[in-house]
């Protein structure tokens, strides 16, 4: 019960006082989708070729080169009380060259205890009063990808995101944005890609409900509503560079590595006002292009231990393996949380149909 009254209280306050500009201002869109990029930590900025692609780089999307890819995915964070579910699909438009994906994001915690009436006007506890209520956040994705030009050196992608985020009775919100990314091939076999993120800002508008939000004991008031209804998600930007090498007939190594940018200032490696830098990387191993192992390091920050009160770094390790069987791909991904340095790890696994497989 304790937990999620604190996980209650934890909500109200991140989700419900929200300033003009956060910096953590829908982060489970940054979370990612697919075992595969999850297990490399998220280096797949330059090489995630697939249905996966719009939640990592939309430009990505131009690897669907026939029929059509679906895909879903699920995961559980602390001990179940979080549940992440991840859905999309892919098509190339014959007429334009170019492909157009769909995809669905929610991220929520069920059964949260409301305590806010469990004390009445005059102080005295009631317990019956407590109900429960679910906060989820919700994306829908459109995207596309194309050649610019019909240059096939070059992939550009974007995707137009709506967001609706709620909290039970208490709040809800509804934000739009845009995201941008590409992908450029060379000669050499290096691809070098970039995404940015909520690259014209993306906006959320909260409607509160003072009238559930609120408690009055002995006339003092409790859990006013913001003042604050809006809140702007600043952009971010992910680059990275990756090639594929042969090692041998059968096995293949795909390495990546680059940097995330975050503009506002954070607890990276490289923190400024304007911008603070942090570096990934990860890689791939690939058998007969069938069986594949995986692993990644992510989220280096700086970090301070409560209790010395040293300064060390913490990062976010990950690792994983994927079967490919025709067109049916299952990936698995264990990642830690990335709380302060802490043993919590989530596990996440994935699924990808390719009907081009299938039928070929």
């Amino acid at each position: 019960m304790n937990k999620y009254i604190f996980l209650f209280t934890a909500l109200l306050s991140v989700t419900l006082n929200a300033q003009i500009v956060r910096k953590y201002s829908n982060e489970f869109l940054n979370i990612g989708a697919g075992a595969r990029g999850l297990a490399m930590g998220g280096a797949v900025i330059s090489n995630q070729n697939d249905v996966y692609a719009p939640m990592w780089n939309p430009a990505g999307l131009l690897g669907v080169e026939r029929d059509w890819q679906g895909a879903a995915m699920h995961a559980e964070y602390f001990e179940s009380i979080a549940k992440y579910d991840y859905i999309a699909f892919a098509k190339p438009l014959d007429a334009s060259g170019g492909v157009v994906a769909l995809s669905v994001v929610r991220l929520g915690v069920d059964d949260i205890l409301n305590t806010t009436q469990m004390i009445d006007a005059e102080g005295n506890i009631d317990y019956n009063k407590i109900t429960k209520f679910s906060q989820a956040d919700y994306a829908a994705l459109i995207s596309y990808a194309f050649h610019p030009g019909g240059n096939h050196k070059l992939d550009v992608g974007a995707n137009a995101k709506i967001v609706y985020r709620n909290v039970g009775k208490f709040a809800n919100g509804f934000g739009f944005g845009f995201d941008l990314g590409a992908i450029y091939h060379h000669d050499s076999g290096w691809n070098i890609g970039g995404m940015l993120r909520d690259a014209t800002t993306t906006v959320n508008l909260w409607t509160i409900n003072q009238k559930e939000l609120s408690t009055v004991v002995n006339g003092e008031e409790f859990n006013p509503a913001p003042k604050d209804k809006m809140e702007i998600t600043m952009p971010k930007l992910n680059i990275g560079a990756s090639r594929n090498f042969e090692l041998s007939r059968d096995i293949k190594l795909l390495p990546e590595a680059g940097i995330n940018v975050d503009f506002a200032k954070t607890a990276a490696l490289v923190s400024t006002d304007f911008a603070s830098i942090t570096p990934y990387a990860g890689a791939e191993v690939a058998y007969q292009d069938m069986i594949f192992v995986r692993f990644g390091v992510n989220r280096f920050q700086n970090i301070t231990d409560i209790e010395s009160l040293k300064r060390k770094i913490s990062f976010q390790p990950s690792a994983g393996i994927g079967i490919k069987y025709k067109g049916l791909t299952i990936d698995y991904a264990l990642t830690n949380s990335g709380v302060n340095g802490s043993n919590y790890y989530s596990n996440f696994f994935s699924l990808k149909l390719d009907m081009g497989d299938f039928r070929n």
